[in-house]
C-alpha cells in the first residue's frame, strides 16, 4: 500500500481531512494515515470522532509560550522523524495554519511530494489574515501538487506560477463533511444548544449564529461586533443569539463584559462539529468572521454576514450568498436588520465551494501524482461520469491547472 499522510492539527483541518481520509480508506492502493500535529489538543480527536476517525499518531510535547517559534522548534523535528520512520508516498497539508506550513517544509526537505488542499486562496494582504495568508503563500512554493476549491482559487496560483505542480480544482471538501454529517441528524449534545432549540420550538422565533476569532478582530472591532449583536438582539424580538465563544480568556471575557446576562443571547463553549452543522441548517442567518462557516453555510440556504475588511471566499460574495460587512457596528446592523426583514434564503444548490464530491477528486488527483500521470489524463481514471477537464497555463507557468467536472 501506498500512504498518504494526512497531517492535521487543528479542527477545521481535521474536519476538511476526513473526507480524504474516508475516501482514501476505500482506494485500492492508497491508505491514509493521519497524524495529528499536537497543535491545538484534544479539539482534533473531537473533530474527528463523528466520522468515524481517529489519529493514527499524535505528537507529543510541552509548549509554555504558545508563540509560533516555539511550536515550529517542536514540530519540525519531530515531523522530520516521523517522515524518517513513516516514509510516506505524499504528505497532505490542509490550508494555512502553522501546522500546515511545518509538514510542508519537513515533507519537502525530505522530498516527499507536499499535497496542498485548500490551495490558491488569498487576500492579497499579508496582515489579513495574520499569519495565515503568509502561510498558504509560502506552502505553495513547495507543493508538488495544489487542490484548489474553486477556479477562482485555482486562476491565483496560476498567476502566480508557485511550483511545477499540477493545480487541481476540486471543490472544498468542507461541503462533503458538512454534508455527510447532516445527513445523520444526530441531535444536540451542548446542553445549551438543546436549551435554546426548545426555547424555540415552545415559543417561535429565528436562530441567529455568531462566531468570531480571527486574531486582527480582537479588541476594539471585535467590541463593534458586540455591539451590533446586542442591538440585533434589542431590535428583532424574535431573534435567539447562539454566540460560541472563543476560548482565549481575554476574548471570553470581552464578549461576556458585552452580552452576558442578555435573555436573548446564549454563549456558549465552542461546539462539536455536529452540533455547528445543526445549528448552521436551523439558522436564519449568520455573522462570522470564519472561513468554513462561509463554505458551509451556502448548503443549507443560510446567508452569511462575514465580519472582515477582506476575505479570501470572495465566490460566496459573487454567488451572493454571504455580505462583506467588515467591523462596523452600523454597517453590521443595517445588514442584518435587511436580512431579517426579507426573510432571505439561499437556494441549496447554489454553493460555489462544492456539490459534495470534492474528496473523491482529491484521491483521483492524488493517485495521479503519484502515478506520475501527465496533468491532462489526471483524472481520467475517476469513478462517474468523464471529467471535464480545462487547461490553463503558459511556458512561464508549467503546472497546468486542471478543472474537474464529475458531474
Amino acid at each position: 500500500m501506498n500512504e498518504v499522510l494526512l497531517l492535521v492539527g487543528t479542527r477545521p483541518e481535521a474536519v476538511k481531512a476526513a473526507p480524504v481520509a474516508l475516501c482514501l480508506a476505500e482506494h485500492p492502493y492508497l491508505t491514509a494515515a493521519v497524524v495529528h500535529s499536537g497543535q491545538h489538543a484534544v479539539m482534533v480527536e473531537q473533530a474527528l470522532a463523528p466520522f468515524g476517525l481517529r489519529p493514527d499518531e499524535s505528537l507529543c510535547y510541552r509548549r509554555t509560550t504558545g508563540g509560533q517559534p516555539e511550536l515550529f522548534a517542536h514540530l519540525l523535528p519531530a515531523l522530520d522523524a516521523l517522515l524518517a520512520r513513516r516514509r510516506p508516498k505524499a504528505v497532505l497539508v490542509q490550508g494555512d495554519t502553522a501546522t500546515a506550513l511545518a509538514g510542508a517544509l519537513a515533507a519537502f526537505w525530505q522530498r516527499v511530494p507536499v499535497v496542498h488542499l485548500e490551495a490558491g486562496l488569498r487576500t492579497g494582504d499579508l496582515a489579513a489574515p495574520f499569519p495565515e495568508e503568509a502561510n498558504r503563500q509560502l506552502i505553495a512554493r513547495v507543493a508538488a501538487l495544489h487542490l484548489a476549491p474553486t477556479p477562482a482559487a485555482a486562476a491565483a496560483l496560476s498567476a502566480e506560477c508557485p511550483s511545477g505542480g499540477p493545480v487541481v480544482v476540486t471543490g472544498n471538501t468542507v461541503v462533503d463533511a458538512a454534508l455527510r454529517i447532516a445527513a445523520l441528524e444526530t441531535p444536540a449534545a451542548n446542553p445549551d444548544l438543546m436549551a435554546v432549540e426548545r426555547d424555540l420550538e415552545t415559543h417561535g422565533g429565528r436562530l441567529v449564529l455568531v462566531t468570531a476569532h480571527r486574531r486582527e478582530s480582537w479588541g476594539a472591532p471585535l467590541d463593534e461586533v458586540l455591539g451590533a449583536v446586542a442591538a440585533l438582539a434589542e431590535g428583532h424580538p424574535d431573534v435567539h443569539v447562539l454566540l460560541p465563544v472563543h476560548p482565549n480568556p481575554a476574548v471570553r471575557a470581552q464578549v461576556v463584559a458585552v452580552l452576558g446576562g442578555n435573555p436573548r443571547v446564549t454563549l456558549t463553549d465552542p461546539l462539536s462539529y455536529p452540533d455547528l452543522v445543526r445549528v448552521l441548517r436551523r439558522a436564519a442567518l449568520v455573522l462570522t468572521d470564519s472561513g468554513g462557516i462561509q463554505e458551509e453555510a451556502p448548503s443549507f440556504g443560510v446567508p452569511v454576514l462575514v465580519l472582515r475588511e477582506v476575505t479570501e471566499r470572495m465566490e460566496a460574495v459573487h454567488a451572493g450568498c454571504a455580505w462583506l460587512v467588515g467591523t462596523d457596528r452600523t454597517r453590521i446592523l443595517l445588514a442584518a436588520d435587511e436580512m431579517l426583514h426579507t426573510r432571505l434564503r439561499i437556494p441549496v444548490n447554489s454553493n460555489p465551494f462544492g456539490d459534495g464530491n470534492a474528496s473523491r477528486r482529491v484521491c483521483a488527483a492524488i493517485e495521479a501524482l503519484l502515478a506520475g500521470t501527465p496533468a491532462p489524463q489526471m483524472l481520467e481514471s475517476a469513478a462517474g461520469p468523464p471529467p471535464r477537464i480545462f487547461m490553463r497555463g503558459s511556458r512561464a507557468c508549467e503546472g497546468a491547472v486542471v478543472e474537474v467536472d464529475c458531474g
